[in-house]
């Protein structure tokens, strides 16, 4: 059984972004080198007005049983990110639990975050903020089939609620609601290092001409960036050029 590679690669009018192609390039890099699957999801499940397509995520068990898909571990990966030719086979270190690596962007955003829905869906319940999650690096197994039924289940019992919370509140989709939800159903829990998911890279003075970003770490998420529709294409082109044309 292989180990998958899952990224989200929804085309917006039948155009896929040029990041995202950009990403997908650089992933199928590394699943040739460790033998890995490369799936995409390129067609939502339902309706994105009734669920953000970045919820829909959580149907990834479902669409690797109707796609007849053997698996071992699954990378769940952000189309905004871009691996390095050296990252080591991060599914050797995995310890067959569910890993993230801890998101230390902005504390202000992920505090508002944790507190609206500590107030409006999980009722007084908290948990240690440095051991916080980004979901834009989430590996995965067998083990975690029942725990993404529990997050649809959430989606859709507070379906009005966590629309409303995206909507007014701008503190990101289902990122704080998966953290809530590992330390509810008791899930094993493995932080990786950030070198792993390289979130926020302009806020640690690291993405420049200089290339500084390319050898600080193995997944370098373009995220956090400022005037996002420009500077997003920009660096992602930029340095998958440098890693992987000259």
């Amino acid at each position: 059984m292989k180990n998958i590679v899952f990224i989200i690669a929804f085309k917006k009018d039948g155009q896929l972004k040029k990041e995202y192609q950009i990403s997908i390039d650089s992933w199928k890099h590394f699943c040739k080198k460790y033998n890995a699957e490369l799936l995409l999801m390129e067609e939502p499940v339902m309706d994105i007005n009734d669920m953000h397509i970045i919820w829909q995520r959580y149907f990834l068990f479902d669409i690797l049983d109707s796609n007849e898909i053997n698996y071992n571990q699954i990378l769940i990966v952000d189309a905004d990110t871009i691996v390095h030719p050296n990252c080591p086979n991060f599914f050797e270190i995995t310890d067959n639990k569910y890993c993230l690596v801890h998101d230390d962007g902005s504390y202000d955003w992920i505090l508002r975050g944790m507190e609206h829905y500590k107030k409006h869906i999980f009722k007084n319940e908290w948990f240690d903020f440095w051991t916080y999650g980004n979901s834009g690096f989430q590996i995965v197994n067998k083990k975690h089939r029942s725990f993404f039924e529990s997050m649809r289940n959430l989606y859709f019992e507070n379906k009005e609620t966590i629309q409303a919370i995206q909507s007014q509140y701008g503190i990101g989709t289902d990122q704080t609601p998966l953290n809530f939800m590992l330390r509810k159903h008791n899930i094993q829990l493995n932080l990786l290092p950030w070198k792993y998911n390289m979130t926020c890279m302009p806020k640690r003075e690291i993405i420049g001409d200089d290339m500084l970003h390319t050898k600080m770490g193995y997944v370098m998420h373009f995220n956090g960036l400022p005037d996002k529709d420009k500077s997003v294409p920009y660096w992602m082109e930029k340095t998958y050029n440098y890693l992987y044309n000259d």
